[in-house]
C-alpha cells in the first residue's frame, strides 16, 4: 500500500490546492547560479516515470531562473514527496421536522441522517534549495493536491510541469 501511495503521490499537481513557500530572509539569492540534485532526489520513492517527470520539470524551471547544472554547485536541490490518506464526511438529513396542528405546532416525526465517507489521497511535493556552504535550507516550496491515480501519461506530464512551475513562480523570494 505504501508503494502505491508514492507511485501516485505526484500524479496530479496542476492546480495545487495548497502552495507554500518559506525561505531564509538572510540568504543572498543573487549568489546562487549553479545547482545539482541531491542523491536522495535521484532515488525519490516514486516510480521511475514520475521521478523523471519531476526532475525534468525542475531542470526546466531552474534553467528559466538562470541556473546552470554543475558538478560544483552553489546549491543542492533536494526533492521530497509525501502522501496522506484523508477522509471527508458528509451528513445528509432527510424528512423529519414539526408540523402545524389546529392550535399551533404539534409533535414531530422522525427523519434519518445518512453519513457518506469519501477517502482520498493528498500528495505533497517539497522542493528544498540547500546552500552548500552552510549546509542549510535557504528556500523551500511545497505544493499539495488531491491525487488522481487514474491520470493518463500526458495528464501526469502536464500536471507535474504545471505544479513545479507554480512552485518556482515564488522564486526568488521578494523581500519586504
Amino acid at each position: 500500500m505504501r508503494k502505491l501511495l508514492f507511485i501516485g503521490v505526484i500524479a496530479v499537481m496542476a492546480s495545487c490546492s495548497t502552495l507554500k513557500v518559506d525561505y531564509d530572509n538572510q540568504a543572498d539569492f543573487t549568489k546562487y547560479k549553479t545547482y545539482a540534485f541531491s542523491e536522495e532526489t535521484l532515488q525519490l520513492p516514486v516510480n521511475q516515470l514520475n521521478r523523471d517527470r519531476v526532475i525534468r520539470a525542475v531542470e526546466t524551471e531552474m534553467a528559466a531562473k538562470g541556473f546552470t547544472k554543475s558538478d560544483t554547485p552553489d546549491v543542492l536541490i533536494d526533492l521530497q514527496v509525501s502522501a496522506k490518506q484523508e477522509t471527508e464526511a458528509t451528513a445528509t438529513n432527510t424528512g423529519g421536522g414539526m408540523y402545524g396542528g389546529r392550535y399551533g405546532f404539534a409533535g414531530g416525526y422522525g427523519g434519518t441522517t445518512q453519513i457518506t465517507y469519501n477517502d482520498y489521497l493528498v500528495g505533497s511535493l517539497f522542493v528544498n534549495m540547500v546552500d552548500l556552504t552552510s549546509q542549510k535550507i535557504v528556500w523551500q516550496g511545497r505544493a499539495s493536491k488531491t491525487i488522481n491515480e487514474d491520470a493518463s501519461s500526458s495528464q501526469r506530464d502536464t500536471n507535474i510541469t504545471n505544479g513545479v512551475k507554480k512552485i518556482f513562480a515564488q522564486y526568488p523570494p521578494k523581500k519586504k
